[in-house]
């Protein structure tokens, strides 16, 4: 067909930023944010915050494509500066808020971060970073310092340091904003979580974070104006890009500091939460805590759950409490949710203890994600769909990556063979299903045979006395390698014996599947409470072979 345009009349870059300039228009007087007591702004106030703010990220020199760090919990400040650092053309990093001082120094220097906003409890470990860099002979970044909502530790500021609030304040209202030249323009940089490497700097474009924020919202089946309470972390992957899409939609974010089941049923009380997000470490905390720190829901509260594979009698306590579960599954390269286990109606009278196994699957994959598939690595061929057969879960489509920031090589691997290779070990069922198994790392080869520390660690979850457990491989100087479990008690559990776990799980598993070491202790985690396996992993390798 001749004749036909591509214009600004029928084409603009895709990007979130056109969430938050809808919202101040069409839910101008609905609140967008809840911090606290002190902190209550709408979306139109939101949006003249953002627009000053960015216009005061340009009057201290940021350039388009320039990077713009953060070190930050879930505050308000948060979900302004996912708006603010891209309407100045700028490309944000949320640092993961665990990290210490000599990490941060060195991920800003791979960034060549020109500013870093830092929350006051923060301070002290961003300074160290930058006393690090000034050491190094580096340039260290502007440092903008956030004071806490309630203003009980003031914030203390110099001439090298400037404040959150007095700094936005200083920017033009009338500032015009610098939107992409292309939807493909960079948005923001996520670090992975490094629970089984180094962290490598994965970067995302303004379509790709646009299309997965409506993908997100949809699959946690939110409609207009949900109240939506963050215990996901916003460093980790934007939120899974709510920390935009709640615009879309006019939601209410009420902003969490700190990650703890009192908190989470004092704040879905007191605000009528209606959606909330978090790993299955954190459905853990809050089906284990105690009766007295529980408050009654107002009405079932859907909360999305990934990262790891929740045990389905997690899931099943979760919907006793009043929960509605919806499970997701995604990694940082593809901007956090990729697929989600889609409900089917003739799922509703099978026996609750199938439902709650066929809810612990990955599902299919979201609406704005073209493809995700189970591959043969080797081969690259798709693995049957029989429920048995493992293969690598890899994906295609807009909300992948554009790659790792400064690293072609890894970028070229990961996109090996045209499509993004994941890592995780999983298989599909007749029904296209997908039900991950594994990392490609984790998986235990024991005397040829492959162990799946994911069903291990189902069958330890059920064990009554059992908290938390991960398992990893111990070498075996006869089987090449065996299942070690490293388990959590609870609290009035304290005189279970390794034994008496290792024989549980040999009445469940088949014998070669069950653990032969079991080790008590608190496990180790990031701040998006996934178990860091790399640490157990390193102290599974230290202590040899068991015979």
């Amino acid at each position: 067909m001749e004749g036909l345009l591509k214009c600004s009349v029928n084409y603009v870059p895709l990007t979130p930023i056109s969430f938050l300039e809808r919202a101040a228009n069409i839910f101008k007087g609905r609140t967008s944010i809840i911090d606290g007591p002190s902190v209550k702004y709408t979306w139109e106030e939101t949006h003249a915050r953002c627009i000053k703010l960015a216009s005061a990220l340009c009057d201290l020199g940021i350039s388009r494509g320039d990077v713009v760090a953060t070190l930050a919990p879930n505050v308000y400040s948060m979900q302004e500066l996912h708006f603010a650092v891209p309407m100045a053309g700028a490309v944000l990093c949320t640092f993961n808020t665990r990290h210490d001082s000599a990490m941060i120094s060195v991920l800003l220097k791979h960034l060549e971060a020109k500013v870093i906003f830092v929350d006051q409890q923060l301070l002290k470990v961003a300074q160290g970073a930058l006393d690090i860099l000034t050491d190094e002979k580096a340039i260290p970044p502007l440092l903008v310092l956030i004071p806490e909502s309630d203003n009980s530790s003031p914030a203390t500021v110099n001439s090298s340091t400037h404040e959150y609030e007095s700094l936005l304040e200083s920017g033009d209202s009338e500032f015009a904003i610098r939107w992409p030249i292309s939807e493909f323009d960079p948005i923001s940089v996520n670090y992975t979580s490094g629970t089984t490497s180094r962290p490598k700097g994965v970067v995302f474009n303004h379509r790709g974070a646009y299309l997965n924020s409506i993908a997100t919202f949809m699959l946690h089946e939110m409609s207009l104006w949900p109240i939506y309470l963050w215990t996901v972390p916003m460093f980790h992957a934007n939120g899974w890009c709510l920390a935009w899409g709640l615009a879309a939609i006019g939601g209410t974010s009420i902003c969490l500091r700190q990650v703890s089941p009192k908190l989470i049923f004092e704040r879905i009380a007191e605000h009528k939460v209606t959606h909330m997000g978090g790993a299955p470490t954190v459905l853990n905390m809050i089906v284990n805590s105690p009766v007295c720190d529980r408050k009654p829901l107002p009405h079932k509260v859907n909360i999305m759950t990934g990262g790891s594979s929740p045990p389905p009698q997690i899931i099943s306590k979760m919907e006793e409490l009043g929960f509605r579960v919806h499970h997701i599954y995604g990694i940082t390269e593809i901007h956090g949710p990729g697929t989600y286990c889609l409900w089917k109606p003739e799922w509703d009278s099978l026996p609750p203890k199938e439902t709650y196994e066929l809810k612990a699957r990955q599902g299919v994959q979201n609406l704005c994600l073209e493809a995700a598939d189970i591959i043969d690595p080797i081969t690259m061929e798709k693995v049957p769909a029989d429920g048995k057969t493992m293969g690598e879960i890899m994906f295609r489509g807009n909300t992948v990556m554009s790659g790792y920031l400064k690293d072609d090589e890894a970028t070229e691997e990961a996109f090996k063979g045209g499509w993004f290779h994941s890592g995780d070990l999983a298989v599909k069922h007749p029904d296209g299903y997908i039900e991950v198994k594994d990392r490609l790392k984790d998986i235990i080869i024991s005397g040829g045979e492959n162990i799946s520390t994911v069903e291990v660690e189902s069958v330890l979850y059920n064990h009554p006395a059992v908290l938390e457990a991960a398992v990893v491989a111990r070498p075996d100087n006869h089987w090449g390698q065996t299942p070690c479990a490293f388990v959590k008690l609870k609290d009035d559990s304290n005189n279970v014996s390794d034994q008496e776990i290792i024989n549980f799980c040999r009445d469940n598993l088949p014998h070669y599947m069950a653990p032969r070491t079991v080790i008590f202790q608190d496990l180790p985690k990031n701040s998006t409470e996934k178990i860091l396996k790399v640490v157990l992993r390193e102290k599974a390798k230290a202590f040899g072979s068991l015979f």
